[in-house]
């Protein structure tokens, strides 16, 4: 062992180096959801364990490079999503969906909560078949607990535009701000309970 550390150090190389690089990377998988304003399901899906990361962004309309201005035109007809990217071998993909029946309100027209206007919409948007199938089956289920009928819309994903960078892990970084006051932050605890006594 220390004969190969020495060789590797000849070569400006590390043991721990060489073992890590051996690790091969998590296999991700990633599907695009939009249940309200995106700084909330954003904030939201980073508690949900085996999510590796959540991106802000615009999908479900036809204008092409979308900004923020543009969405709150409602010219565009996409909505405010997130791109949630999770390890299948911790949380798979029907749980990543089922739990975004719990962080919004699915029966609600024409926005959420006050937020208001089609870029709050409830939507999914499946990149293939298995998505579709998984999407459908837990709105079905969700539907026998919900009294009002659910409005998500499940449509094919197009394109996924990122949002602007001070979008990005909003809540995270402005957690002094009055919207992450009043409506994330309750939201953010609710669920951190509901998550710790699940487990």
């Amino acid at each position: 062992m220390k004969r190969l550390a020495l060789l590797l150090s000849l070569f400006g190389l590390s043991f721990s180096a060489m073992t890590a690089a051996k690790t091969p990377p998590v296999k991700t998988e990633s599907i695009v959801l939009g249940g309200g304003c995106f700084w909330c399901t954003d904030a939201a899906y980073k508690l949900l364990s085996g999510v590796t990361r959540v991106t802000c962004g615009y999908a479900g309309g036809t204008e092409r490079n979308p900004t923020y201005e543009d969405i709150c035109a409602h010219t565009t007809g996409h909505a405010e999503v997130v791109k949630v990217e999770f390890d299948p071998k911790v949380v798979m993909l029907g749980a990543v969906i089922d739990y975004f029946w719990s962080i919004h309100n699915p029966t609600q027209v024409g926005g959420q909560g006050h937020d208001m206007g089609p870029q709050y919409r409830s939507i999914i948007l499946y990149a293939d078949a298995a998505q579709k199938a998984a999407a459908e089956k837990s709105r079905a289920e969700a539907a026998k607990v919900f009294r009002d009928p659910i409005t998500t819309e499940i449509v094919p994903l197009a394109v996924f535009w990122p949002a602007e960078e001070y979008h990005q892990d909003y809540f995270a970084k402005n957690p002094d701000a009055g919207y992450c006051q009043f409506v994330i932050a309750p939201k953010v605890k609710k669920l951190k309970d509901h998550l710790s006594a699940g487990k």
